[in-house]
């Protein structure tokens, strides 16, 4: 069984970006960028490109203090702890940076985690690398064929527009806090900022004790 979460939003209780822009008093206009992006309004790519262009120059060190300061969804311990004990593979897969993404893989003991790359040209950031795009399948295809799990076994939890991709390898569809897009094609919605409430949506899906 395999139990793939988008990362901002759901397992992360914030955006990286918009946080990031207040070193510059950017953040409105990050945030509106961000928003579109999760609304479906632009291309993820695009809206990316565009909030990284105009957050250059910031130091490593105020990135990964960001990163490290954005707290973890409330009760996402719990739920994959709550996973590993009942047999699921991990996967996050975010339109975000790799600095934020890494972290929660680590404390969270994920699997498998994909995330877009920050570049730094002497202690500023200078860049990013795409890895994810707004098809967020793509981006982990390698690790589907790896994995090899079927789609009846397959659970996606997710918010926003740049993860609707998601939806159709999973058996299961969770929207958590989402887009009114993703709830309309969801299978079950969680309205709270709790994810340990999809545990009992897992259980009754895959009829697991």
């Amino acid at each position: 069984m395999l139990a793939i979460f988008d990362t901002e939003g759901v397992l992360i209780d914030g955006e990286f970006l918009p946080e990031l822009a207040k070193i510059t008093g950017k953040e409105r206009e990050i945030l509106d960028i961000t928003n579109k992006g999760i609304n479906g309004e632009i291309k993820w790519e695009e809206g990316l490109l565009e909030r990284v262009n105009k957050l250059l120059g910031i130091s490593y060190e105020e990135c990964i203090k960001t990163a490290d300061q954005l707290p973890i969804m409330n009760g996402a311990k719990e739920t994959f702890n709550a996973l590993r004990k009942l047999g699921f593979t991990t996967l996050t897969v975010s339109g975000g940076p790799d600095i934020l993404v890494n972290r929660v893989k680590s404390e969270l003991k994920i699997d498998y985690a994909i995330s877009n790359q920050l570049i730094f040209v002497d202690g500023k950031l200078n860049g990013i690398k795409l890895k994810v795009g707004s098809n967020k399948v793509n981006a982990i295809k390698s690790i589907l064929n790896e994995i090899n799990e079927k789609k009846d076994s397959t659970v996606a939890t997710v918010d926003g527009a740049n993860d609707i991709a998601l939806f159709e390898i999973a058996g299961l569809k969770i929207s958590f806090n989402g887009i009114k897009m993703i709830n309309e094609k969801s299978d079950s919605i969680v309205l709270e900022k709790d994810l340990r409430k999809i545990i009992p949506i897992i259980k009754e899906k895959f009829e697991l004790v």
